[in-house]
């Protein structure tokens, strides 16, 4: 069968759902100083700052209302939706918290050791000296679903509102103008029905909009096509799925390691590794990420990550330890080169993953999102003060461009681009351009979006283990340890074509690490060409990967979907 790219067969979608303007009557609208889509690092940094800055501005905090910072979060609780690696940089915190104990911070413990290895289906090989990209000393191991409840409690304790359980499905928007979000529906039916429960949304109208949607943002790429305010090169993704384990030996490093199970030829264009973390002296985390430009259609991130666990290293890590913690999650990899051409127009600033945010060569961008958060929060400010009907938050570009988020971003702005050549030719281009700082080689390397990659039915399906429900387990008893807890009679959030090519179904299905997608059995065995795509939308953890490969994830009802504790 021919290869076939995804984006050949886009998803039903009618974008004057996302963007258009209110629609309640004046007095019905929820007022609010200032909106805050989503509840993570950055939203929740954007939160504190803003209520740290009016603690001295009383004249500007009565104008902003009774509810002068209100953070609407789709999850359950602040977190719930929230998972990374994560080492975090302690810059952001530092300078959001400074009279706030290092011990008193969300973490596990401060990086003293590091070490990295390649792995063959055999061996771990220690690299020494260790890429420079990868060094962590100084930095802290947290779990970002903690951070955002941290976070979270804070703002609260300094008089933010938190929404949670509220899904931002719609901006609000006149004579170009971003005057708000509309909250979605509660209690409709698997057709869109009115069920017994049934509560309509509302128009919360604000002086300023933030949007913190973090990656694959339901209102941020609609405002992206609306505005035009897309990048050089269009966003793209990675694929992260993560496991905590309760462990018997305590793990005294950080460990990254690169290779198998990744396959090396440039034709899978397989881009990834994984991150084993210590969390504190009875657990760690184990994850794998990988790059959504693979070409393999049965190529799994979940299964993967499986396979990976056999391996000698590995299981000697976690042997006689038990699974406590599953998740999934996209990380945008685009870098420099997706970051939108202006992070601001009028009533609306973008903040954190949504805007690319991310050094992917060293696996940042938790510090990034929480001072982009703090930029935006002193750019509001700044500009109500000077005119509380302001709707000019340039301002904010000028802050996030002179800022350590674009230097850095930056100075890797190509380094994803060379392993489309293959791991080792990859490798030693990026080595190149790590030590010169992106200076060499330079230019631009452009890259397209994930969707446009052809697919095609490859072998590497074939190399998963079975579940064996001690080691290596599969995707529906992985979603049970999410803690999801999303309706079976919801109506479908997910947006995909049901009648594709063969390749386009398998891509889907390998892909979701929550078995969203199947293909009936009768033609599964008959070899169709062309087959039906049954989707299980309930089973979502919103990891947002089916938008990087064709299809587009749209929010379910508010409290829906994962309940992270230690992601």
């Amino acid at each position: 069968m021919p290869a076939v790219a995804p984006a050949e067969f886009p998803p039903p979608f009618d974008p004057n759902s996302v963007i258009g303007p209110p629609t309640d009557a004046p007095e019905d609208r929820i007022e609010v100083g200032v909106a805050i889509v989503g509840g993570g690092p950055a939203g929740l940094a954007c939160a504190n700052k803003l209520l740290q800055l009016l603690e001295n501005e009383p004249e500007l905090t009565e104008k902003l209302g009774e509810v002068p910072v209100a953070v609407i979060e789709k999850g359950k609780v602040a977190g719930a939706h929230l998972l990374s690696g994560a080492n975090m940089k302690p810059s952001a915190m530092e300078e959001l918290f400074p009279d706030l104990p290092k011990e008193e911070w969300p973490v596990y413990q401060e990086v003293t050791k590091d070490a990295v290895y390649l792995l063959t289906s055999k061996a771990a090989l220690p690299l020494k000296p260790m890429p420079p990209n990868f060094k962590n000393h100084g930095n802290y191991v947290t779990s970002v679903s903690k951070l955002g409840r941290f976070l979270a409690e804070k703002a609260e304790e300094a008089g933010a509102y938190i929404l949670s359980e509220t899904a931002a499905t719609k901006l609000l928007v006149e004579d170009r103008i971003v005057k708000g979000v509309r909250s979605g529906d509660r209690g409709r039916g698997k057709e869109g029905e009115e069920l017994a429960n049934f509560e309509p949304g509302s128009d919360v109208t604000a002086k300023a909009t933030v949007l913190a949607e973090g990656t694959v943002g339901h209102l941020t790429y609609a405002a992206y096509d609306y505005f035009d305010m897309h990048g050089a090169d269009p966003m793209r993704w990675e694929l992260g799925v993560k496991e905590v384990w309760e462990v018997k030996e305590p793990l005294d490093r950080v460990i990254h390691t690169m290779g198998w199970p990744l396959r090396k030829s440039p034709r899978f264009n397989e881009f990834g590794g994984s991150f084993i973390y210590p969390m504190g002296e009875d657990k760690i985390c184990i994850g794998l990420v990988a790059g959504l430009d693979y070409t393999d259609a049965t190529f799994s991130v979940h299964d993967a990550l499986q396979l990976m666990k056999t391996h000698p290293f590995i299981k000697k890590l976690i042997d006689g330890g038990k699974r406590v913690a599953w998740g999934a999650k996209t990380i945008p990899s685009g870098g420099y080169f997706s970051m939108p051409k202006r992070l601001a127009v009028p009533g609306m600033m973008v903040a954190g993953d949504a805007a690319s945010m991310v050094n992917v060569p060293t696996l940042k961008g938790v510090h990034y999102a929480m001072h982009a958060g703090m930029y935006a929060a002193e750019t509001i400010v700044e500009s109500l003060k000077q005119d509380i009907d302001s709707v000019n938050f340039e301002a904010y570009d000028d802050k996030v461009r002179n800022s350590l988020i674009e230097k850095e971003i930056k100075q890797s702005r190509n380094m994803r681009q060379p392993f489309s050549k293959g791991f080792f030719m990859g490798g030693a281009i990026v080595s190149a351009m790590t030590v010169t700082k992106g200076a060499f080689p330079g230019g631009h390397w452009s890259q397209e979006h994930d969707s446009e990659i052809e697919m095609d039915l490859g072998k590497a399906g074939d190399m998963y283990p079975k579940p064996d429900n001690e080691l290596t387990f599969n995707k529906l008893d992985s979603v049970f340890l999410s803690g999801n807890a999303t309706r079976d009679d919801a109506p479908n959030h997910v947006r995909v074509q049901t009648h594709v090519p063969r390749e386009i179904a398998q891509t889907w299905v390998s892909m979701c690490p929550a078995q969203v997608y199947e293909i009936p059995d009768d033609q599964l065995e008959n070899g169709a060409a062309e087959v039906d795509v049954h989707v299980t939308a309930s089973n979502c953890v919103q990891c947002g990967a089916i938008t990087a490969k064709g299809g587009r994830l749209t929010l379910p009802e508010g409290g829906d979907g994962p309940l992270y504790q230690e992601t």
